[in-house]
């Protein structure tokens, strides 16, 4: 299921004869609502999955005012240059690992299925999860686990992950969930492979160090009153995005005091939502891989 989906496709605030862009395509649930609401308009479903556009063309071949992009929403500005369109009116950015991916055993992004150690989005890329866990040096494996999945085993892990691929290559997901589960206390928080998976994820795929600009060229390809919609799913992605929001809007550097603004801040718009959205409880109940998300929105001027 789309997460927070009326609340994303409601901060887009579609016009019928906009363009929009669907920087993660994925299962094509955010977009098949957009579709719906645009008659004389046009949708960029972007996505670096080659399967998930496969799929995502087949739900919305009832749709012929699609554009498919096997790309990166990183490189969202070259995207629309080459394709000679100079601003839209609303960007959606669904973040982080797709229902699809998770539930495909092959696919390696899940800790609860045996599968091979891959967790790339794009298949065509060379960098993958098992080259990280048998490859990467004892304290770089550390920092990631410790920087990207806030896991405060880190260095446990790291160690045991290095001793144990001395012996044997670590080649499946169940090889590296036995080897976490041997280095951590049981966990009252969810499974206890879930952050260092997360954190393998992130470094597989490049997800937070490009995530700032990605925000900053989004807004930069709005049309005045165009909206960008970002659904994060942990702290690091929400963090980038509420920054990159912040200088947006513009930062004004005046002593307090001041009846107006003197210091000429520079804006690009403002901050649409003051606290980021999260789903109901209902739907944390109906969709538990909801229970983390947040929704924040961008207005340009």
């Amino acid at each position: 299921k789309s997460v927070l989906l009326n609340e994303s496709i409601n901060g887009l605030n579609i016009k019928p004869d906009g363009i929009y862009v669907d920087g993660t395509l994925g299962g094509a649930g955010h977009s098949i609502e957009i579709l719906k609401k645009i008659k004389n308009g046009f949708l960029i479903g972007i996505d670096r999955d080659e399967d998930a556009l496969s799929a995502a063309k087949e739900k919305l071949k009832e749709f012929k005012n699609v554009k498919y992009i096997h790309g990166n929403h990183d490189d969202i500005k070259e995207i629309l240059e080459e394709l000679e369109i100079p601003k839209v009116d609303g960007i959606l950015l669904d973040l982080g690992v797709s229902s699809y991916q998770l539930d495909e055993k092959n696919r390696g992004f899940s800790y609860m299925q045996d599968g091979r150690l891959d967790m790339r989005m794009d298949k065509s890329q060379r960098l993958d999860a098992e080259y990280v866990v048998n490859n990467y040096k004892e304290e770089d494996l550390a920092k990631i686990i410790y920087e990207y999945g806030e896991e405060k085993f880190s260095r446990r892990i790291a160690k045991n992950i290095c001793e144990e691929r001395k012996k044997n290559k670590i080649e499946t997901t169940s090889q590296l969930v036995k080897i976490i589960e041997n280095s951590v206390p049981l966990k009252k928080d969810g499974h206890p492979a879930k952050r260092t998976f997360q954190a393998l994820r992130i470094e597989v795929n490049n997800e937070i160090k490009p995530l700032y600009d990605c925000i900053e060229n989004s807004i930069d390809c709005l049309n005045p009153g165009g909206r960008l919609c970002v659904i994060t799913f942990h702290s690091l992605e929400d963090r980038a995005v509420k920054e990159a929001f912040v200088q947006a809007q513009g930062v004004c550097k005046c002593p307090p005091g001041l009846p107006y603004c003197m210091c000429g801040k520079v804006t690009k718009g403002k901050i649409i939502t003051k606290k980021p959205i999260i789903p109901t409880d209902e739907e944390q109940q109906e969709n538990s891989r909801s229970k983390s998300a947040k929704l924040r929105i961008f207005e340009r001027t």
